[in-house]
C-alpha cells in the first residue's frame, strides 16, 4: 500500500516483475482503495509519506481492516502524536512494525536524485510547500545515506540559504538521528539556485538521455509515446532503465551521432540470433533454442525499444531543423558575433520548419545574452515571434526569463556585463579541439565542482550553514551532494557523471526539486513571474 509519492519513489526502483519475485502481489494505492474486498489472510505492507492526509486514512484503514496485519513504514521522521493516533485507531491489534524507513525522494541514477516539484519559486522567494518538502526530502536523503554534512550555499541567494539553514535547523533538532560514526572528512552538502545558471534548461540537447527528455519527455524513467505517429501499442510506453537495459546503460550519455552507429551494431547482433534460431532441426537446436530464448525476446524488445526512439528524434530533428537551431544557440552561448547572430536567429523564426518553443528558446537565449547590448533588437525579435502567432503567454516568457535572471546578485553570471569576457575565455580555452559544436556548452555547476575539487571555492561565497563538531577547515571534500533549487537538468548529471569518472576518490551525487527540459523550465518561469515580471519589464 502505498502514497502517489511512494509509489513513484519504488516504481523507479523495482519492476513490477521484481516484486512479485519479493512475493508482492498486489499493489494499491492508500487514497484509491477505499470499497476494496477483505483479505484477512494477506499481510499489507504500507509504505507512505508522514503528511496528515495519509494519517488519516491509514487511521480509517484500521478502524475496518481489511488485512490481517499491518506492516507500516514511512518515508520520513513521523510525528510522536501521529503514532498514538494511529494506535489508538487499531483496536484489533493488526499493526506489527512501525518504522521510519527514509526513502522521501525519486533515486533515478546512482549519482541523481528529484523531488518531483516545480513551480518552486514564487516571486523570489520560495513556495511555502516547495520549501517544506525540499528540506523533508533533503533530510531524507541525508539519513538513509548516513550522513551529517557539512551544509554550505550559494551566498547571493535568498532560497538557497533560506533551503541550507532549513536543514540545518532539522539536524540540530534531530541530532540523535544524525549521530553516525564520523568519517576523516566529512561529507558536504552544497545548495546552488537554478537561478545562477538560466541558460542550461533553455538549451537544445544532443546526448541520448538528455535529448530524448528534452524532445519527448521521461517521466520517472518512463517515456510516452502514444502521440509519435503509426507507434505501436507496445511501444507507447517505455521504460528507460540503466539498470535493467544494458543497451541504455551503456549509450545514454553518448551523442546522437554515436547512438545511429551503435543501434546499427545492435541490430546487427539481432539479426545474426535471428538467422540462428531459424535453424531448428534436431532435439539439440530445440534445445539450445528454448534455453536462448528469454535472452533472444530481450534483445528483440531492447531493439524494438531503441530503434523506435531514435528513430523518432531523427524524425523530429530533421522535421523542425534542430540542427540549425542548436548551432545558433550554441553560438550565442559563446558570445560570437552579434550581427550575424541576429541575422541567423531572424531567419530561422521565419523559417516554417522551425518550431514555436524554438523560436522562443532563441529569442530567450538572445535576450539574456545580447540585454545589455547597444544594438540589441529584442522588440524586434518579439515582433516577429507575434508575426508567427505565438501566444502572449508564450511572449511573457521572454522578460520572466530576464527577470529570473536579474533577481540575483552578479557572481557566477554567465552573461553579465562584468564576467561576460572572463567566461568567454573559460569557454573557448575548453573548447580547442572540441569535435561537437552540439555539446559544447559546459553547465556552471561543472565549473563550481571543479573549483571544489581543487580546494577553490570561496568561503565567502559559498558560506556554512551547519557544520558537524571538530570538522576543522575542509580544503578538500570526498563525498559531495550538490542540491541545484528550481531543478537541474540532465546535462548537469551528465557533468557530475564525468566528474565522478575523472576523479575516483570522490562521490558527487546531484539533485535538485525537478529534471528540468525547456517545457517544465518555462513552467518554472511562468510560476516566479505570476504571469507578470516584478520589474513591469515589457518588451
Amino acid at each position: 500500500m502505498m502514497d502517489k509519492e511512494t509509489t513513484t519513489t519504488v516504481s523507479v526502483v523495482y519492476a513490477q516483475s521484481e516484486m512479485l519475485l519479493k512475493e508482492v502481489y498486489l499493489f494499491e494505492r492508500i487514497d484509491v482503495c477505499a470499497g476494496t474486498e477483505a483479505m484477512k489472510h494477506m499481510k499489507c505492507i504500507a509504505f507512505l509519506r508522514p503528511i496528515r492526509e495519509n494519517v488519516e486514512l491509514l487511521v480509517q484503514e484500521l478502524r475496518n481492516p481489511r488485512y490481517g496485519q499491518y506492516y507500516i513504514y514511512f518515508s520520513n521522521t513521523v510525528n510522536r502524536s501521529d503514532i498514538k493516533e494511529l494506535a489508538e485507531a487499531d483496536d484489533q491489534e493488526c499493526i506489527q512494525e512501525v518504522k521510519e524507513f527514509f526513502g522521501d525522494y525519486v533515486a533515478l541514477a546512482p549519482h541523481l536524485f528529484s523531488f518531483n516539484l516545480t513551480g518552486c519559486f514564487q516571486g523570489q522567494r520560495w513556495s511555502t510547500a516547495a520549501f517544506e518538502r525540499s528540506v523533508q526530502g533533503l533530510v531524507a536523503l541525508l539519513l538513509s545515506l548516513r550522513k551529517a554534512p557539512v551544509v554550505r550555499y550559494q551566498c547571493n541567494s535568498e532560497p538557497a540559504r533560506r533551503l541550507a539553514e532549513g536543514v540545518s535547523q532539522w539536524m540540530k533538532r534531530e541530532a540523535k538521528l544524525f549521530d553516525f560514526r564520523k568519517p576523516e572528512v566529512p561529507p558536504l552538502l552544497l545548495i546552488l539556485d537554478r537561478r545562477s545558471d538560466v541558460v542550461t534548461p533553455l538549451l537544445n540537447q544532443w546526448t541520448y538521455q538528455a535529448m530524448v527528455h528534452e524532445l519527448l519527455k521521461i517521466q520517472n524513467n518512463r517515456v510516452n509515446l502514444s502521440q509519435v505517429p503509426g507507434i505501436s501499442r507496445d511501444l507507447q510506453d517505455m521504460v528507460l532503465s540503466e539498470d535493467n537495459d544494458e543497451f541504455y546503460s551503456n549509450n545514454m550519455y553518448k551523442n546522437f551521432g554515436e547512438i545511429g552507429s551503435n543501434i546499427k551494431d545492435l541490430m546487427e547482433e539481432f539479426q545474426s540470433k535471428t538467422k540462428s534460431h531459424e535453424k531448428v532441426e534436431s532435439i539439440a537446436d530445440m534445445k539450445a533454442f528454448v534455453e536462448h530464448y528469454p535472452q533472444f525476446k530481450k534483445i528483440q524488445g531492447t531493439v524494438a525499444k531503441h530503434v523506435t526512439l531514435v528513430g523518432e528524434l531523427s524524425r523530429l530533428v530533421g522535421a523542425h531543423s534542430l540542427l540549425e537551431v542548436s548551432e545558433v544557440e550554441q553560438e550565442i552561448v559563446a558570445t560570437r558575433d552579434h550581427s550575424d547572430l541576429l541575422k541567423r536567429v531572424r531567419s530561422l523564426i521565419g523559417s516554417s520548419k522551425v518550431r514555436d518553443i524554438d523560436c522562443l528558446r532563441l529569442v530567450i537565449l538572445y535576450a539574456l545574452h545580447f540585454d545589455k547590448h547597444s544594438n540589441n533588437d529584442v522588440s524586434g525579435l518579439v515582433h516577429l515571434l507575434k508575426n508567427r502567432g505565438i501566444s502572449e503567454t508564450l511572449l511573457r516568457m521572454i522578460p520572466a526569463a530576464l527577470d529570473f535572471q536579474e533577481r540575483r546578485l552578479q557572481p557566477n553570471d554567465k552573461f553579465s556585463a562584468d564576467n561576460v569576457r572572463a567566461f568567454t575565455k573559460k569557454v573557448i580555452k575548453g573548447l580547442k579541439g572540441v569535435e561537437n559544436i552540439y555539446t559544447q556548452h559546459v553547465p556552471l555547476v561543472y565549473d563550481i565542482l571543479e573549483d571544489l575539487l581543487r580546494g577553490r571555492l570561496r568561503d565567502n561565497a559559498y558560506p556554512q550553514a551547519y557544520a558537524p563538531s571538530d570538522s576543522g577547515n575542509i580544503l578538500r571534500y570526498q563525498d559531495i551532494t550538490v542540491f541545484i533549487a528550481g531543478g537541474v537538468t540532465y546535462e548537469e548529471s551528465l557533468s557530475v557523471y564525468k566528474l565522478n569518472v575523472a576523479n575516483s576518490t570522490v562521490r558527487i551525487m546531484l539533485g535538485g526539486t525537478c529534471v528540468h527540459n525547456f517545457s517544465s523550465f518555462l513552467d518554472e518561469l511562468r510560476a516566479a513571474s505570476n504571469e507578470y515580471t516584478r520589474s513591469g519589464r515589457r518588451l
